[in-house]
């Protein structure tokens, strides 16, 4: 009887890999043991580097949270996602990758795999909805007037639940999470495609509604603002200095929304690429050691939004310090000129 339920254990297992992985140990890894060590040390670094940002721009932003403005609400729900990422995922790839194996098991697979997606989710559509709502305020500038606070949270809510439905699915039997190629990370089960054609269903979905339709709806905002932001910077120069200060706050939280996009989809396009060649392509035709760089580059997606924040916010200091010089010195003109007269 043992021995039936361990078989019955091992084939139910073997629907969660890839075809290539079904007669080896899934979670032994294929790379030496100096690339795992060199792939553990870079994880620590960004790991840390990313914990500490986001836990700065969280505690900042909480000593100011009345004040905040609906799109730097959306802006500290990035920073939340990104350390749920370092805190919640990154330690079991780190002591994988140090072990030379996963070494947690099929549960912690399958969690590694649900929390990774999940937050990774929740900063794509965080990311759509900041893009949508400087699109709106830019571009359709009656926008702005009704929008609240109370609209944003409204809208986190309702991208926590997107996120935990998509990355909830795989649990109801459609699809489900697996050990990557190289055997110490897991992720969406992609191979599935290659099974069966609701496998192929599965896959074709959470592309296009986690990754295409989302990063569709941010390049085109960017674009419109883009043109927006060339068709009208003339007028803006004609308005009074309150109308001024307000459009450049605007813009500068543009750029910050604009530069967290880029670097998210950059980081994250070449597995994306790599996700969707193993899951239609040739089978065994995405080298082993091949995929493991795209998932590293996409491990380091939640460092960068820390410093584009304190990039951003540096130049925005010394831009406005530099206006109040120059009105100083205009100030100071005219009471020079009132006293000559």
């Amino acid at each position: 009887m043992s021995g039936m339920a361990s078989d019955h254990n091992t084939s139910s297992q073997e629907e969660f890999l890839p075809h290539y992985l079904q007669k080896e140990d899934p979670f032994a890894s294929k790379l030496s043991r100096e690339a795992d060590i060199l792939a553990g040390f870079y994880l620590t670094v960004i790991g840390i580097l990313s914990t500490l940002g986001n836990g700065y721009v969280i505690f900042m932003s909480s000593k100011r949270k009345k004040k905040l403005r609906p799109a730097e609400i959306m802006t500290v729900n990035l920073a939340v996602c990104d350390l749920g990422i370092s805190v919640v995922g990154k330690p079991f790839s780190i002591i994988s990758f140090f072990s030379h194996r996963w070494v947690f098991g099929w549960m912690g697979c399958r969690w590694y795999g649900w929390a990774g997606f999940f937050f990774g989710c929740a900063s794509l559509i965080t990311m759509t909805a900041v893009s949508l709502d400087r699109y709106l305020k830019i571009c359709h500038l009656s926008y702005g007037t009704w929008l609240k606070r109370h609209h944003a949270f409204i809208c986190l809510a309702i991208i926590w639940a997107y996120a935990t439905f998509w990355a909830t699915v795989p649990f109801a039997g459609v699809g489900s999470y697996a050990p990557e190629p190289f055997g110490t990370s897991c992720t969406l089960d992609w191979w599935l495609a290659q099974a069966s054609v609701a496998g192929q269903a599965f896959v074709l979905s959470i592309l296009f509604f986690c990754l295409l339709f989302p990063t569709t709806v941010i390049v085109f905002s960017y674009v419109k603002i883009i043109l927006k932001v060339k068709s009208s910077t003339k007028e803006v120069a004609h308005y009074d200095t309150r109308i001024q200060n307000s459009h450049i706050l605007e813009m500068k939280l543009t750029k910050v929304a604009m530069l967290i996009c880029a670097g998210f989809l950059i980081a994250w396009i070449p597995y994306a690429v790599v996700s969707v060649w193993s899951a239609f392509g040739q089978p065994d035709s995405v080298p082993i050691q091949f995929s493991v760089v795209p998932t590293l580059l996409a491990k380091s997606a939640a460092m960068y939004n820390p410093i584009i924040y304190q990039v951003i916010d540096c130049k925005f200091a010394c831009c406005r310090s530099g206006g109040l010089k120059t009105l100083q010195k205009k100030s100071s003109l005219k009471k020079s000129r009132y006293f000559l007269l």
